[in-house]
């Protein structure tokens, strides 16, 4: 089983980022719905959607929305909000999923980077590409490796619930490594996540494989441009190639 298998099915996943500001992603959305403006007939496609929380906003704003997650106990949870115009599939985002059924798909949140070789991140673009429509969009949401490495903190503690995550950085064969250890209960925990180092020059090419094409970078969630060496986030804006 990979590391984001356990990782992510995982209760203590959920503890360790349950500051994930939702206020911040209602704010990212409202921002792209603005920049995209999708019609509320258009149909978005949610990919690594976790708990839901991007997807259940744009359904509030009236979005017809699926939402899918490797995670079965994320997408658990995110059926609660389920309603004829917002539905949650467990589903591993390498293989095709509705295909030419939407106009927009997300995968937000550095919600990629995962598998081991190139070879599987161009299949899971090109099942992204699969599901989306002629002429459709995707919106690739990522940290900004050059920033990341740049100012990369090797050790930190973090205390949430009665417990300390004792968290451990490092950079590894292009990938940024964090090791996430703890105790609790009396038992002794240990985690991963490695994610791939892509750069910009890094997603151009992948993305050109799987038949898309960068139309706009921008380097944060109010949508101000990407400079290489400041921006926190690396936002593009892909169009499908017919």
């Amino acid at each position: 089983m990979k590391w984001f298998q356990n990782w992510f099915n995982s209760p203590y996943y959920h503890i360790l980022y349950h500051q994930r500001n939702d206020a911040e992603a209602e704010f990212f959305m409202d921002n792209l719905c603005a920049y995209l403006e999708p019609t509320l007939e258009n149909r978005l496609l949610d990919i690594a959607c976790g708990k839901g929380r991007h997807a259940i906003y744009l359904n509030k704003k009236g979005y017809d929305v699926i939402g899918i997650d490797i995670s079965a106990a994320s997408i658990h949870a995110a059926k609660a909000f389920e309603n004829k115009k917002l539905q949650f599939f467990i589903h591993d985002m390498r293989k095709p999923f509705y295909v030419n059924y939407f106009q927009y798909a997300f995968n937000l949140f550095t919600s990629f980077g995962y598998f081991d070789t190139e070879k599987d991140h161009v299949k899971a673009l090109t099942s992204f590409a699969a599901a989306l429509q002629p002429n459709g969009i995707l919106v690739i949401d990522y940290f900004n490796a050059i920033k990341i490495k740049a100012c990369l903190t090797h050790q930190e503690q973090k205390h949430i619930d009665g417990i300390t995550f004792n968290i451990y950085k490092k950079i590894e064969d292009h990938k940024i490594v964090k090791s996430i250890r703890f105790e609790h209960q009396e038992k002794s925990f240990a985690f991963k996540e490695e994610v791939q180092d892509f750069d910009l020059t890094d997603f151009e090419r992948i993305l050109k494989l799987a038949h898309f094409s960068i139309e706009r970078v921008f380097g944060g969630y109010d949508l101000q441009p990407f400079v290489e060496k400041e921006s926190d986030r690396l936002v593009m804006i892909c169009r499908k190639i017919a």
